[in-house]
């Protein structure tokens, strides 16, 4: 999909905020700093539109990004961060639970780890939480132009052998530098967004 127009619409902590135009989502999810951000701006064509941080963390609402008024992107807080109170994280877990599991315009979720090594243990309980709810799931490799080309096989088997994940469910390598991954990552969205159909 050619990306011209994007609204960040609304940044929602209760059910009551999300939008209304029954319009197919696609949820980001990832530890604090994996890239959602920059997997965001690539995706859309913009440098800094979804806002990236050197801080985890920072993202602590469920931020609808509407495109091209066909979908919406659904930049969900980071998870894994320690430097959030207890009482946060069970409060954000709370938030994205109830957004994951009952919200019907919900397509799939892009979960997020960072290529360059095994995915962590949060990881591998996100994976299987969104495998237990039967949610579409594409793994998407982050940061990979950190690494060697050569080694890319060897380390995304690395990653599905951690997550163990399903035949049925993608992996992706992607780098926000030089794109890698971009255009294989709108298939996916629009596969699952729209059956295939933009």
């Amino acid at each position: 999909m050619e990306v011209h127009d994007v609204e960040l619409v609304m940044s929602a902590v209760d059910p009551k905020q999300y939008p209304t135009t029954g319009q197919p989502e696609i949820a980001l999810v990832g530890r604090s700093n994996v890239g959602k951000s920059s997997l965001t701006n690539v995706l859309i064509n913009r440098n800094s539109y979804a806002r990236t941080s050197s801080q985890p963390g920072k993202t602590q609402t469920l931020n609808f990004y509407h495109v091209e008024d066909q979908l919406y992107f659904v930049d969900v807080p980071g998870y894994g961060y320690a430097k959030v109170s207890k009482a946060e994280r069970e409060k954000w877990g709370q938030m994205i639970e109830t957004y994951l599991t009952s919200r019907e315009t919900l397509r799939g979720v892009i979960s997020l780890v960072d290529g360059r090594h095994a995915p962590t243990q949060d990881d591998q309980q996100m994976y299987t939480w969104l495998s237990y709810y039967d949610i579409p799931t594409l793994v998407v490799a982050t940061k990979m132009d950190k690494i060697a080309g050569a080694k890319w096989n060897k380390q995304l088997s690395v990653v599905k052998k951690t997550l163990e994940m399903k035949s049925q469910d993608d992996l992706l390598a992607f780098s926000a530098q030089t794109k890698v991954g971009k255009d294989e990552v709108w298939q996916w969205i629009e596969a699952h967004a729209f059956g295939g159909k933009a």
